[in-house]
This record gives structure tokens, sequence and C-alpha cells, in this order.
């Protein structure tokens, strides 16, 4: 017997979400039963981001570093990119601080990849269309196009691995934490920076220590970002396939949750065993096992 020969199958958002009320015993009948589990689901997919089930929302990021002078560089640089889009941005110096005329917002030009274009890190407000910004030492002056937008940063989760690279050659560098940046006694030295704090606010950011010594090293990691939105019901889920029985399970809880308490455990069951399944095929199979012992391992 022959076989289909197509390895295409998916779901849709309203796919999903029928197969999880018929889980529950229900029939998707409403607008609103469309509604409530959209929202079911992207709290799970929030769920999600929180254990890390994920990697295939990885992304590789390279920054490059800024210095100003031999006194001033930027140490601390958004996870993600940030683009000011202005008249011209040729007579501003990379490094430097502008500020709005109308807003007085402030934010440092990290790189300038056209002549109308700037990566700026995380502005201290919102820029006003139209207003003209200034730069600190440059003393340059252009009007601003369109206010910046800080979806890309705000969908960062969280930052593995770093390295900084120069001259095409990378060296690790080491993760702190908030106290352990805190205690570093001068943060303007410059230098090849070897340790990174990462800030995971609403609007994430990193800083580096020591501070740039030029504006040719760059800061390569990788990042989790979010999950995209379940908004619309002929949207795709942005999971693999692999990933469908796990998402099915995990919103038939969450409706059961609300609509069909009598098989609750049943499904959150079935839930947390798709789960384990399913994260257990998340992980980078290159990194190697490693055991550590305990103090009882070690007793005679």
């Amino acid at each position: 017997m022959a076989t289909s020969g197509s390895v295409d199958f998916n779901l849709n958002i309203a796919e999903i979400t029928e197969e999880a009320f018929e889980r529950c015993g229900l029939e998707l009948r409403t607008g609103y039963d469309s509604v409530t589990s959209r929202r079911s689901l992207n709290l799970l997919f929030a769920d999600w981001s929180n254990r890390g089930l994920n990697l295939w929302t990885v992304e590789k990021i390279t920054q490059s570093l800024a210095q100003l002078s031999t006194t001033s560089s930027i140490a601390t640089y958004p996870i993600g990119t940030i683009t000011l889009t202005v008249g011209a941005s040729g007579s501003f110096s990379v490094g430097e601080t502008i500020t709005g005329g109308t807003s007085s917002v402030t934010a440092d030009i990290i790189t300038k990849p056209s002549s109308t274009t700037m990566t700026i890190t995380v502005p201290s407000g919102t820029f006003t269309a139209s207003e003209t910004i200034t730069g600190s030492s440059s003393s340059a002056t252009t009007t601003v196009s369109s206010v910046p937008s800080l979806a890309d940063v705000q969908a960062s989760v969280d930052v593995l691995e770093v390295v900084v690279q120069r001259d095409s050659e990378d060296v690790s560098i080491t993760r702190i934490s908030r106290q352990e940046y805190l205690s570093i006694p001068k943060k303007t030295t410059q230098g090849r920076p070897t340790q990174i704090y990462v800030n995971r606010q609403i609007t994430p950011t990193v800083t580096i220590w020591p501070t740039p010594e030029n504006s040719t090293d760059s800061v390569i990691y990788y990042r989790i970002k979010r999950m995209e939105d379940a908004d619309s019901a002929v949207n795709n889920a942005e999971i693999p396939f692999r990933f469908l029985p796990c998402l099915v399970a995990g919103l038939s809880y969450y409706i059961a949750l609300k609509r069909s308490p009598q098989r609750l455990q049943v499904l959150k069951a079935l839930y947390e065993e798709e789960f384990e399944r399913a994260s257990s095929q998340d992980i980078d199979h290159g990194i190697p096992l490693r055991l550590v012992p305990t103090y009882q391992s070690l007793r005679v």
C-alpha cells in the first residue's frame, strides 16, 4: 500500500483549540470560546518560557561595541536591536549621547548602519517624531523620522552563552550577578570585556565590564526569544510539529480549569506526561554528561 508521501501535517490555532475543547468533553461554539482559549494559549506560552521549553526560539546576536574616547564608552546594551530612523546620521559620533529637543529623551549611539539610521541604547523615554536630536560631543543635529520600536528587545527572555570577538577570535566571558557587578569598584575601566551582567527587565539589557576600549570588538551571544502570540485562529503556533501533542494537552488542561473541572486531574496528568516527554528532547545534545559527586558519595 502506498504511503501519502507528505510530511506537512500541522494544526492552526482553531484546530488546536477545537481538539482541546473535545478533550474536555466540550464543543467550540461561540466567539468567546475562541477568545478565552487563545488567552489560555498565550498564558501557556508564557509558562513554557519560564520552564525553558523553547529551544527553537534561540537566536544568535552579534552586538558591536562602542567607544567614544579613552574616557567614555558604552557599557550597557539592549538585548536585541533598537533602530532610530533620522534625517541624516553621518555627522554623529559612535558612542556619543543624543538628546531629543522636545522630549529631552536621551540614548547613546551604538552603530550607524546607514546614512539615515542609527542603533541606540535603551532610551530614557520616548522620542517624538519630527523632533530635533543633538549629539553631545559632535553637536550634530537632525530630525527623528519615526519613533523607534522596543519590540525586538522586549521579546528577549534570557541570554545563554556569550563571547567577545576581536580580530576573528572569540573569548568566553563570565556572566555575573547584579550584586557582583555592583561590587566592581571602578565601572568605567576600559579594556577587553571579561564579565557580563544580564538585567532581565521589561526591556532587558546586558552590561559588560571592562567597558570597551575600541569600537571594533563585538559581543556575540545566544538569546532566547518569546514565542509569537496566538492572535488569529488561522495562524499556526510557533512550535515544531513534535510539540503539538504537548501544546494540545496543555491547552486542554488550562480549559478544564475553567470549564471542565471533572476532567482536571486526568488532563493535568496527561499534560505533565507530554511535557516531560517533549522537554526531554528540547536539549542541546552536544553538551557532554557531567557527573558531580556529593559529599555523601565521598564518605568511606
